[in-house]
């Protein structure tokens, strides 16, 4: 009886799904592996270094809000005076009586309000919350204002700085560091699980936003350092948003446009999203080139909303969140696009 030949080698194996059978492809060797690292690294850092020094430099308002109590001759007249002193400084809005120009000074529809006495003394509106900058910019000009009149000026804080943030710094700090966590999350959730699936991806985003936010939440509330007095659960989570908006893009970045895509993420979320954040001056502050981006990147509309909740009747809240939902619903798309389909 004919006996069947014995199995080769290759038919005892079992089988197994080919992964990655082509050798990953070499780096960058010789003269350009010595001078790529160079010129890459230096034109982000050149590219760091120009735009804070065109945003921060010499900062002047542009156009800052601020309002006069008064009829509108009144009005016209101190605008009039603002423009000789700081021309395109200032934009004048006309209210109608103090109550008014002091709420809109709370919710920063303004920045100060100017309100014409019936002697020889007027009255100045301001919120020391926006920072010493702010203040200092809105004293000087007012106070000239009124010695060239021949008055007095008496100045008023109608939102104060709280004692865990005198300088009004506390949001930038709290904006640029989820920001960069959120960068260097969506750098590293490709590196260190890079076959992890689109599912299990999307939930390492959330648990990252969710506990980020919580502990930063944390750290500036009245258990840590007391710097921003919001609502808890409200500046949670907008850092949350925050963080799972930059860490998603950061992600996109990488999965569209590959080793450069870090670079390109960079400077995209953290040299001009940090520097238009607003956290530093107000964005009437910025070159005009630089002011639209801070209401489109995510540290921008995060930060307005975060001193919203903490100073301002919630300024910027609906448009922060609103915002950074559309960012992270993109990211997620375009994420889902790229890996889960493919």
């Amino acid at each position: 009886m004919a006996t069947s030949p014995a199995p080769s080698e290759e038919a005892r194996a079992p089988a197994h799904h080919a992964v990655d059978a082509a050798p990953a492809p070499p780096g960058a060797t010789g003269l350009k592996g010595i001078l790529l690292p160079v010129g890459i690294v230096l034109a982000i850092g050149a590219i760091f270094v120009s735009v804070f020094l065109a945003a921060f430099h010499a900062p002047r308002p542009h156009d800052l809000p601020v309002a006069v109590v008064g009829t509108a001759a009144q009005a016209g007249q101190v605008a009039n005076g603002l423009e000789r002193a700081l021309p395109g400084g200032f934009e004048v809005k006309r209210y109608a009586d103090a109550d008014a120009a002091r709420r809109a000074v709370q919710d920063r529809t303004v920045y100060a309000a100017y309100v014409p006495g019936s002697g020889k003394a007027d009255e100045l509106l301001y919120a020391g919350a926006n920072g010493p900058s702010v203040t200092s910019t809105v004293s000087g000009a007012f106070s000239g204002l009124t010695a060239a009149r021949g008055r007095r000026l008496t100045e008023h804080d109608v939102v104060p700085a709280v004692a865990g943030d005198t300088r009004g710094m506390s949001v930038f700090y709290a904006g640029f560091g989820i920001v960069l966590a959120g960068f260097l999350f969506g750098l590293m959730t490709y590196q260190v699980a890079p076959r992890l699936e689109y599912r299990w991806r999307m939930a390492s985003l959330s648990a990252f936003s969710v506990l980020g936010g919580v502990l930063v939440a944390l750290l500036t509330g009245s258990l840590g350092f007391a710097a921003l007095p919001g609502p808890f659960l409200g500046i949670a989570t907008i850092i949350a948003l925050m963080a799972a908006a930059v860490g998603g893009a950061t992600m996109v970045f990488l999965r569209l446009f590959g080793r450069a895509g870090m670079s390109l993420a960079a400077v995209v979320l953290l040299t001009f999203g940090n520097s238009t954040s607003g956290g530093t001056l107000p964005t009437a502050y910025l070159p005009g080139w630089l002011r639209p981006l801070s209401e489109i990147l995510p540290v921008g509309v995060g930060v307005r909303a975060i001193q919203g909740l903490s100073h301002f009747d919630n300024d910027g809240v609906v448009v922060g969140v609103t915002v950074l939902t559309v960012w992270i619903a993109l990211t997620a798309a375009i994420l889902y696009w790229r890996d889960a389909r493919a």
